[in-house]
């Protein structure tokens, strides 16, 4: 027997995304016994159990997430078409939805965003905010901004910049403290730590004539969102070690000193990462390449 919805589908690829029959109807307006009917029905349908029930959580079964692949294929190809039906009219339509680092939203990405909407009033920005890993493939998220390199081989990057950390701290925390004349002078000063995929970064790397040394620094704050690392710096808690798109305003403000300017720090890149393999809809890459040319036109201002 085959599928005879295919809106049926919306039950299995939100009750997969949310872990719950109850989350999952809760998405989509329906009471928890419909939707558990609606995923009956299709088990029902195609002979085959899609998740592994508990008291706790429900999990799919090979089966499922094999439909589950198709499933989220098929209202991708659903969506683009509504797009392309609407190409005539010039417009980009649908739900982008964008995770992006946080401080660089606030520093940068902000403006850009609301320049996107008012170019293109038809697309809706779904926006996710933070530092913390991201599974780009599992998560809803058409596009991811991220720093680093890129570790899994089930996504593209496109290369949007290459940035090297500063080290900064306030005029206020230099009053009180004298600044650091190379590196070492770090393991004297209280150090703001960001903690990138649950692990601190507690040593900080530096070059000068080409001869890289390693620091292991301390503070008696640590945290998970750039955004806070930059505030406590701003605030004159300590001296932090962040991308220079973060802190380039801040430095020109005098609201931040750099320190150890005539050391080099280790360069990473910053990338839009997409699904390989996904569809990728009109909306999408409009926007990539909207940031492409911001970024683009930022670096040479410089």
């Amino acid at each position: 027997m085959k599928i005879e919805n295919i809106s049926d589908l919306q039950v299995l690829v939100h009750t997969a995304r949310a872990g719950t029959l109850t989350a999952a109807a809760h998405a989509l307006g329906i009471t928890p016994a419909a939707a558990s009917a609606t995923l009956k029905r299709l088990e029902a349908q195609l002979g085959a159990r899609l998740f592994e029930r508990s008291t706790r959580a429900m999990r799919l079964t090979p089966q499922g997430q094999t439909l589950l692949d198709y499933a989220v294929r098929a209202f991708e190809l659903l969506d683009e078409g509504e797009s392309l039906v609407t190409a005539d009219r010039g417009e980009l339509v649908g739900t982008l939805r964008v995770a992006s680092p946080s401080d660089l939203t606030r520093s940068t990405l902000l403006p850009w965003f609301d320049e996107f909407l008012a170019l293109h009033p038809g697309v809706q920005l779904s926006l996710s905010v933070g530092d913390r890993p991201l599974d780009v493939m599992r998560d809803e998220v058409d596009v991811a901004l991220r720093y680093g390199a890129l570790a899994d081989s089930r996504l593209v990057a496109r290369p949007f910049a290459l940035t090297n950390p500063l080290l900064t701290a306030s005029p206020d925390y230099l009053r009180r403290h004298p600044a650091p004349r190379v590196p070492q002078d770090l393991v004297h000063h209280n150090c703001l730590i960001f903690n990138r995929s649950g692990r601190r970064h507690r040593v900080w790397r530096f070059a000068q004539n080409g001869q890289w040394t390693e620091v292991r620094v301390n503070g008696n704050r640590s945290v998970d969102d750039a955004s806070l690392a930059r505030e406590w710096t701003v605030a004159g808690y300590g001296i932090s070690l962040k991308s220079a798109l973060d802190v380039r305003d801040d430095i020109r403000q005098g609201r931040l000193v750099r320190l150890l300017a005539d050391w080099e720090t280790e360069a990473y890149p910053l990338h839009a990462l997409l699904p390989s393999g996904r569809f990728v809809p009109a909306r999408v890459r409009a926007f990539v390449d909207f940031l492409g040319l911001k970024f683009e036109s930022l670096l040479a201002s410089e």
